[in-house]
């Protein structure tokens, strides 16, 4: 898997009491992620949280406000740390066939790091958020539809490179290719194996119309 953003390196030990001396944003915010992906959001408690962060709940309320804006900055530090590398790869490849299967290759890579919670976070450990939880669940919709957009983008693109024929339902692709990535995400936390994955996103390439050939 190229161009994927490296993942953190396994966090240090943080002092147990109160906001630590050098307090590490990042390597909290790791140990969070374990938490709320093992857990979901609603049935992940304070306690759990500040025990796996080795702070002490005034802390965590100081360091990040509450429970629900501590998911989000984990939600976000998850995207970035282990997806923006690779959206952008689908952004920028010339090529529209050869970036949906790079893209769908690198996803079963990273649904399946040993570094990286295992299956998307978005999809996961959102699957308990009710819709009481209004930021946390308005949040987390709002996530769930940007892949829908940036693959919308990328084929929109591809009609206009002349890659793909002008007439071919983007809209309706791009919510297939969101959802595949879902469904793999589930399947990742299901335990399917790299190589099984890898094989399950291929497909995501055949469901593109078949390329347009010019006339010299």
């Amino acid at each position: 898997m190229s161009n994927v953003a490296s993942p953190p390196s396994p966090p240090s030990p943080l002092r147990s009491k109160g906001r630590p001396r050098g307090f590490d944003r990042d390597e909290a915010l790791t140990r969070a992620l374990d938490v709320f992906w093992r857990r979901g959001y609603e049935p992940a408690s304070v306690t759990e949280l500040c025990t796996a962060m080795g702070i002490n709940p005034p802390s965590l309320y100081a360091a990040f406000g509450n429970k629900a804006k501590l998911f989000l900055e984990a939600v976000d530090f998850y995207e970035r740390t282990y997806w923006n590398a690779t959206w952008a790869d689908l952004e920028k490849a010339t090529d529209v066939y050869r970036a949906i299967e790079a893209f769908f290759k690198a996803a079963a890579g990273i649904l399946l790091s040993p570094q990286a919670p295992c299956g998307c976070l978005v999809v996961l450990a959102a699957i308990n958020v009710s819709s009481d939880s209004t930021e946390v669940f308005d949040a987390i919709k709002s996530l769930r539809q940007v892949s829908k957009r940036l693959f919308l983008q990328r084929l929109k693109q591809g009609i206009k490179d002349g890659q793909l024929p002008a007439k071919t339902d983007v809209k309706s692709l791009a919510a297939t290719f969101s959802t595949m990535l879902e469904g793999m995400s589930i399947q990742a936390r299901d335990g399917l194996s790299p190589a099984e994955l890898v094989r399950v996103g291929s497909h995501a390439v055949r469901l593109l119309p078949p390329r347009l050939t010019h006339a010299a």
